[in-house]
């Protein structure tokens, strides 16, 4: 018997904070509550970061208020300071999910403040939170950075460590810039699986250059069951030049489906959602298995056949 995999779908935050049109908050509430009811585990629904900052994201508040909950699904939404946990208490997430680079020039890029000024002001939203609602924490450029090059494992598992002794509930493993491959994932879960054992551990990969697959599959033999994927394929760092999206959500698990896991999705539902995705942001989207159709979608066989047959 083969392990239930879990899967996180982050399209409404990750996703669409770098679309370059506002999407509106109708279109997002209507999507978080499809996404509910195709068997995700957690949907990352918002971000309360500064409306300034991120734009696209400014009806956090709303979205939050309006989307239909469902039983045995976690609304976890990022949270980057005091400000935004205190934001995120009031809109009632079930997580929150706070973010750093383990590269010190990433997070220089991408939050205009060293990785150690980053850690004390999420040390602060953890004694804030104090255990009232679970943390996840994100580490970003876990497999590589494309300033500095490779970030070395023991940093990474310097700032897992520090995290974890701060009491969160989880940790989400992030190839931001897509630049990690198989061989490399194998080592970090299984050492990560060693050193962490009570941890919620998640993996998230980015398919920039065309590997995120092949690292999921690597993640999951090398015994993860939690990932985050993006419907569509959407999302994508903006310090990251020429990158694509995470990776696919639907092209994941229709991969993991096919050789034999546990998914707990609705996937013909998800495939449907992703056709629909590009109507939604006006563009075409990176999934490749909502436009080609499952491996179980058959197709009819040319006219001509028949009669070759017939001809045997």
């Amino acid at each position: 018997m083969m392990k239930r995999v879990y899967f996180n779908d982050v399209v409404t935050r990750d996703g669409f904070q770098i679309e370059p049109n506002f999407i509106p908050t109708d279109d997002k509430v209507k999507l978080v509550d499809e996404l509910s009811d195709c068997g995700f585990a957690k949907i990352e629904v918002t971000s309360f970061s500064s409306p300034k900052a991120i734009p696209m994201l400014k009806d956090a508040e709303e979205v939050m208020g309006r989307i239909k909950r469902v039983s045995g699904v976690e609304y976890t939404a990022l949270v980057p300071n005091l400000r935004g946990a205190e934001r995120a208490f009031e809109s009632k997430a079930d997580e929150f999910n706070l973010v750093m680079s383990t590269s010190e020039t990433h997070n220089l890029a991408n939050l205009r403040m060293g990785r150690e000024k980053s850690f004390a002001g999420l040390a602060e939203v953890i004694k804030y939170v104090d255990g009232r609602t679970p943390i996840n924490v994100s580490l970003s450029t876990c497999f590589g950075c494309p300033m500095e090059g490779e970030v070395s494992r023991d940093v990474v598992e310097g700032f897992a460590k520090r995290f974890a002794d701060l009491g969160v509930r989880g940790l989400t493993i992030c190839d931001t810039t897509g630049m990690a491959n198989p061989e490399q994932v194998k080592k970090m879960c299984d050492s990560f699986q060693k050193q962490f054992p009570s941890l919620q551990l998640t993996l998230h990969f980015h398919n920039t250059r065309g590997m995120g697959l092949a690292n999921i599959l690597a993640a999951v033999q090398s015994g993860i069951i939690r990932f985050d994927g993006s419907l569509g394929g959407l999302g994508g760092c903006p310090y990251a030049p020429g990158a694509s999206g995470n990776v696919s959500s639907e092209d994941a698990i229709h991969m993991l489906d096919a050789m034999g896991y546990e998914t707990g999705i609705n996937i013909p539902k998800l495939l449907q959602l992703a056709k629909e995705l590009s109507q939604i942001v006006g563009h075409e989207v990176p999934g490749q298995v909502a436009k080609a159709g499952s491996t179980y979608t058959l197709h009819p066989e040319p006219s001509y056949v028949e009669e070759l047959r017939r001809q045997q």
